[in-house]
């Protein structure tokens, strides 16, 4: 569960909810396993954190956490959850290439699909550095090239073009174009107030790549 608040105050009152509904349930927060992220603003950026309490026991501040497998932190940049996927899609890969070696080439690119082209919350990103954007497209071409025994620097796009499949690109155009359309399409109050919002920066990004000028 998360807890969204434009201050420490208003982080407290849904706490101090949350805990009557739990005392009342017979439930339990467990505080160990609680924390609090502090997003970083423009112009004021707090050196200290005034403490937050859950059940009498100060929650930790940390600077990111994992949230359904997405790595999110205080500066909202994505470069971290970029390269989380890139470390799973190479073990994913190396597994791959060592236990199917022997496999026909169509065998391979039905398991490359399978397992290296999920690029989980990959719709979120919209906020990174291009070293670490270069660095999964890489992986992820060298991971087929791998796999086909194809020569280390031979052309990526002429790779997947042979094999009829999908290449680092326009997963990423497919992924934000259906994240888009379930956003545009969602009865979320939040959700319809960020589609609405032509300043906000995840919203024009979504639009750039899709109608591919983005970089």
């Amino acid at each position: 569960m998360v807890l969204l608040g434009p201050s420490v105050d208003s982080i407290r009152k849904l706490l101090a909810r949350c805990e009557a509904y739990a005392e009342r349930h017979g439930l339990r927060y467990n505080a160990g396993k609680s924390e609090v992220l502090v997003f970083k603003a423009r112009k004021y950026n707090p050196t200290t954190v005034p403490k937050i309490v859950l059940g009498g026991i100060p929650l930790k501040v940390v600077n990111e956490f994992k949230y359904l497998g997405h790595v999110i932190n205080n500066e909202l940049r994505d470069d971290l959850d970029i390269e989380r996927e890139r470390r799973a899609m190479s073990i994913r890969g190396n597994m791959l290439a060592r236990r199917f070696a022997r496999c026909n080439t169509q065998v391979k690119l039905t398991l490359f699909r399978a397992y290296c082209q999920t690029f989980y919350t990959c719709g979120l990103w919209a906020s990174f550095t291009q070293r670490a954007y270069n660095t999964l497209r890489v992986q992820y071409n060298n991971i087929l090239r791998m796999l086909l025994r194809l020569p280390r620097h031979c052309s990526a796009s002429g790779m997947f073009a042979e094999a009829r499949t999908d290449d680092f690109y326009a997963i990423r155009r497919k992924r934000v174009a259906s994240l888009l359309r379930r956003v545009r399409g969602s009865t979320n109050s939040m959700l319809r107030a960020l589609d609405e919002r032509l300043d906000c920066p995840l919203t024009k990004y979504w639009a750039e790549l899709v109608i591919g000028r983005s970089k």
